[in-house]
């Protein structure tokens, strides 16, 4: 039975991902090499737990209960030495996964279960880093983790179906529908997002129509949530390049990233995390 949780990264999607975990009654471990990071990571799952108390979705007792169940440390051993069940949650490059999951894999107990929240790369060449390749296979999470109902597992050429099953339970007790998706590039909706998000940049680009009528097409005329350019904006523009130009070398033209979302990233226009992407905040 899965009791502690491992959570490596305190980004974006990492301390997401933990306030999740501690929500669903895990004993949680936040880890990231920089301190900054995770009094940062700390400070904003706390502002999630405290605006749920605000609307009253959960009690102050209950939310007290869930920040109690949270570490933090810098330290990896001491982050999955003990756990039963990590989520890598790094960003997307692989050369650094590769990295992590090779040190992962020399603390954390054998019988730990190791997924990703990668939302493109390849979980089979990652699986590959480890001497138990079929202990790891994909969950990727969706942005912002308390909102976002979907978890995508997705399975690796060795991932076992005791893995898969594990992550499958995880999620569900955090309160997420899940599919199950073979490992292919972008698998189903970084794939599908990619294209909308370049198409995008590409009418901006020519001039189809501005950024802020491109978003509400979208929104009133397709029933997206949020438009194209509010939700790159969310995520990061760099983090959306990067998923595009994976997807570029594996799926082929049809992904070549815009030109003008290149300028965007090259001019630090990253989107809401540093003030400004196609937006300002």
């Amino acid at each position: 039975m899965i009791k502690t949780l491992s959570v490596i990264g305190a980004g974006i999607m990492g301390h997401g991902i933990a306030h999740a975990a501690i929500v669903a009654g895990y004993d949680t471990t936040l880890y990231d090499p920089a301190e900054a990071a995770l009094v940062k990571g700390r400070s904003q799952i706390e502002g999630i737990v405290n605006k749920g108390i605000e609307l009253g979705k959960v009690t102050t007792a209950e939310g007290g209960k869930a920040l109690a169940r949270l570490t933090t440390t810098e330290d990896l051993k001491s982050a999955v030495g003990g756990a039963d069940f990590i989520v890598e949650a790094a960003p997307e490059r692989i050369d650094l996964k590769l990295r992590l999951l090779a040190e992962i894999e020399k603390f954390a107990p054998a019988s730990a279960v190791i997924a990703s929240n990668t939302s493109s790369l390849s979980l089979t060449e990652m699986a590959a880093a480890l001497s138990s390749p079929g202990r790891l296979a994909g969950m990727h999470f969706f942005n912002p983790v308390h909102k976002m109902k979907l978890v995508e597992i997705v399975r690796a050429l060795e991932s076992t179906p005791e893995t898969l099953h594990a992550i499958d339970d995880v999620a569900k007790k955090m309160g997420k529908e899940t599919v199950l998706v073979r490992d292919s590039a972008g698998f189903v909706t970084s794939r599908v997002n990619a294209m909308i998000g370049n198409e995008a940049f590409f009418m901006l680009q020519e001039g189809v129509a501005s950024a802020r009528d491109i978003d509400k097409a979208l929104k009133l005329g397709l029933n997206h949530p949020m438009g194209p350019f509010e939700l790159v904006d969310l995520v990061g523009l760099d983090t959306r390049l990067s998923v595009l130009k994976f997807l570029h070398k594996s799926l082929g033209e049809k992904y070549r990233p815009c030109p003008l979302l290149v300028q965007h990233v090259k001019a630090g226009r990253l989107g809401r995390k540093v003030g400004k992407g196609v937006y300002e905040y």
